[in-house]
C-alpha cells in the first residue's frame, strides 16, 4: 500500500509540474490554472497582439492580407507575443485583453458605428494601433488621422510604385535603426490628411518615384489624364503618433505606409522595424519582440525548429 501511495504521488507531481516557459515572470500574476492551455512554447507573459486582416485584393504578390495573418501570427509568437486575429473588426471583448492592434487590411477606415465605438473605447484606455499600407484609407481621413496621425481618402488616386529609398528623419529612434538609405521596390502614398494637434512624429520619408509610364489618355501612375505628377516630392512614410482621446488615457500608434508588395515583409530590415514598432505602440520595451530569446526546450522534448523564410512560411 505504501509503495502504491508513493508511485501515485510521483505521478501527481509530474502532472502538476509547470514547464519553465509557462512560469510567470517575476512580478507578474500566476497563470489561471483553469484557463485554456497555451500553445507549446508560447510566452504566456508576452504582449497581446491582435491582427486585423481582410480578404486579398490586387494581383499576385500584392495586398496579401490573409497571408500576413498566417505568417505574422507565427512571427510574433516566435518573438514572444500572444497572438489573436481575424478577418473582422475586433469586438470590444476581443480588444479587452489586447495591448496592440495590428491592422493590415485595405480601407480599414470604413467602420460601422459599433466597430468605431469599440475601437474608440480601446484607444481611450491606452490601447495601441499599428497601421500598415492602405489600412488608413477610408471615407473620413480626418477621423482616422485622429487615431493614427495621418490618413488618406479612399476616392483619391494617390500612390506611386517603384524604387523607394528611406531617409530616416529621426536618427535617435530605435524603431527605424538601419533603414537610412535602404532601397527596395514598393508603393508610396503622397496625398495625406495629417493630424494637427498633436502632430505625427515622422521617422522616415521617401522621394516619390515617377512610377509607371502613362498609357494613352492617362496621366502619371495610370491616373486620369491631366492629373499632376507628384514625382520628386518628399513625403513621410513611417511615423509614430502619441495622443489622448477626450476622456481617455495616452495612446500610441505606429504607421508603416509600405506593404503593397508582400514579399518585402520577409526582408530582415522590414521585419525588425515592424517588430520594434509593434512593441513601441504596445508601450513595451522597443526591443521586446525583436530581441526576444525563447527559453531552451525542456530535456527530452523535441525542438520546435527554426522558422524558415518567406517561401517556407
Amino acid at each position: 500500500m505504501r509503495t502504491s501511495f508513493v508511485l501515485l504521488s510521483a505521478a501527481a507531481v509530474l502532472c502538476l509540474a509547470v514547464p519553465a516557459w509557462a512560469q510567470p515572470a517575476p512580478g507578474r500574476a500566476a497563470r489561471d490554472p483553469n484557463a485554456t492551455p497555451p500553445v507549446q512554447g508560447q510566452n504566456v507573459n508576452g504582449m497581446h497582439v491582435y491582427i486585423r486582416s481582410g480578404l486579398k485584393s490586387h494581383g499576385e504578390g500584392a495586398h496579401d492580407y490573409p497571408q500576413f495573418l498566417s505568417d505574422w501570427s507565427k512571427v510574433l509568437t516566435d518573438h514572444g507575443a500572444v497572438v489573436d486575429g481575424s478577418f473582422h473588426a475586433p469586438s470590444a471583448d476581443e480588444l479587452a485583453h489586447t495591448d496592440v492592434l495590428v491592422i493590415y487590411k485595405g480601407d480599414a477606415g470604413y467602420m460601422t458605428p459599433a466597430e468605431k465605438a469599440a475601437l474608440e473605447a480601446y484607444v481611450k484606455r491606452g490601447g495601441g494601433i499599428v497601421s500598415i499600407h492602405d489600412a488608413l484609407c477610408g471615407p473620413d481621413p480626418e477621423y482616422f488621422a485622429s487615431l493614427v496621425g495621418g490618413a488618406k481618402h479612399h476616392t483619391e488616386r494617390n500612390s506611386a510604385a517603384g524604387p523607394l529609398t528611406y531617409t530616416v528623419t529621426d536618427p535617435a529612434s530605435p524603431i527605424t535603426a538601419g533603414l537610412n538609405g535602404f532601397t527596395f521596390n514598393d508603393e508610396a502614398f503622397y496625398l495625406m490628411t495629417w493630424s494637427k494637434n498633436p502632430e505625427a512624429h515622422i521617422l522616415a520619408t521617401v522621394t516619390i518615384p515617377a512610377g509607371r509610364a502613362p498609357a494613352a489618355g492617362q496621366g502619371p501612375n495610370a491616373q486620369p489624364a491631366g492629373t499632376p505628377s507628384h514625382a520628386g516630392e518628399v513625403v513621410p512614410q513611417i511615423w509614430t503618433y502619441e495622443h489622448t482621446l477626450p476622456g481617455g488615457t495616452p495612446a500610441r500608434a505606429f504607421v508603416y505606409m509600405q506593404g503593397h508588395t508582400y514579399e518585402n515583409f520577409a526582408n530582415p530590415k522590414i521585419e525588425a522595424m515592424l517588430l520594434r514598432g509593434i512593441a513601441w505602440a504596445a508601450k513595451k520595451p522597443v526591443d521586446e519582440l525583436a530581441a526576444y530569446q525563447p527559453p531552451p526546450e525542456p530535456a527530452g522534448r523535441g525542438g520546435r525548429g527554426a522558422r524558415g523564410g518567406a517561401a517556407g512560411r
